[in-house]
């Protein structure tokens, strides 16, 4: 799918990747719906672009008022959105034991029930397009579940789970589903205890705009799947194919990652 002058729904678009997606999307010369919770900074978003470019809507998609603006604003614009990408998310690293019942209602309704309940909403829009596309932005913990992100690797593989059964339940139509997953990417969403984490188990970052320039590839060749980054690709279909040994290998590291996500 050629992304020129499509109109695109982009949430997260106030967050790290997010940001790098709305201006990589401009690049190709569509016009951008930005969705996001942090208003000043869609607003930046939409004002270092040619006016008409980038349209900033605040909005929390975890709460129903959220999703109605945003399902609002899709049946009014015209041409409506018939690329929707699904960037927004809510971090959570720490061991479970240690997290409450409101973060992990919270990471929960941010992450998965919010993507379900939008998309279901945005179906009759999408359908009114010859070709349509739905791209949610994993992450590699949505294959490959990691101490100290237990539930939010729950909330990637949900999403995961989703997208997969979308793309097989349309896949005589119009419609493609996609789920694509960065590995770690240099951003605000890591606190200090992740990049600290990162830095000890020497694990790669890669550049906002790197990893949206991939994104942007993978959503123009409409590949239904995507993990970014070498091993963590291995290490994904590793992790389904013989499970045991990721287990062992995390076991050795129980210690360091205990230590660094211990409040």
């Amino acid at each position: 799918m050629a992304l020129r002058d499509k109109t695109v729904l982009l949430t997260g678009a106030s967050g790290g990747i997010g940001s790098a997606l709305c201006d990589a999307l401009v690049a190709t010369g569509t016009r951008v719906i930005a969705v996001g919770r942090n208003e000043p900074a869609l607003a930046a978003l939409a004002q270092r672009h040619e006016a008409g470019r980038v349209t900033p809507l605040a909005a929390d998609l975890s709460s129903a008022e959220g999703r109605t603006r945003v399902i609002d604003l899709a049946r009014r614009l015209s041409p409506s959105p018939s690329v929707v990408i699904l960037a927004h998310a809510q971090s959570a690293f720490g061991l479970f034991e240690d997290q409450s019942p409101a973060r992990l209602e919270q990471l929960f309704d941010t992450n998965l029930v919010a993507p379900v309940l939008l998309i279901h909403d945005l179906l009759p829009i999408l359908k009114q397009h010859e070709r349509a596309t739905v791209a949610a932005i994993g992450s590699t913990f949505g294959s490959l579940a990691f101490p100290g992100f237990s539930a939010y690797s729950a909330s990637k593989f949900g999403l995961r789970g989703l997208m997969e059964g979308l793309s097989r339940e349309y896949a005589d139509t119009g419609l493609r589903f996609q789920y694509l997953a960065p590995r770690a990417t240099r951003t605000a969403f890591n606190s200090e205890a992740v990049n600290s984490l990162n830095r000890a188990m020497k694990v790669a970052q890669d550049e906002p705009a790197a990893v949206a320039a991939q994104l942007i590839s993978a959503i123009e060749q409409e590949r239904p799947r995507m993990q970014l980054g070498w091993p963590e690709k291995l290490f994904a279909r590793l992790n389904g194919a013989f499970p045991s040994l990721i287990d062992r290998n995390l076991k050795a590291q129980l210690s360091l990652i205990r230590r660094h996500a211990r409040p």
